[in-house]
């Protein structure tokens, strides 16, 4: 099964995360399908927080891949 879900990248105690489609059966370290976009939660200032490609994700819901709880919260916060 595929899933869309966070892949944390960043430095200790400065997450950053990547939003990946990647095989549920491996770790969320494993090489993934396809890279979506970021969030990063500690993003101040001019900083971007949130990045993306709404169309590919509806693309991948489209084909079945089921999202994770967090990345759900996200879909909706950038569909906005």
């Amino acid at each position: 099964m595929v899933t869309i879900r966070l892949a944390r990248g960043g430095a200790k105690k400065a997450p950053f995360y990547r939003i990946v489609v990647a095989d549920s059966r491996r770790t969320p370290r494993a090489r993934n399908i396809e890279q979506l976009g970021f969030y990063n939660p500690r993003a101040t200032g001019n900083e971007e927080q949130l990045r993306l490609d709404v169309d590919r994700a509806n693309y991948w819901l489209g084909v079945g891949a089921k999202p994770s709880e967090t990345v759900a919260k996200l879909l909706k916060q950038a569909a906005a």
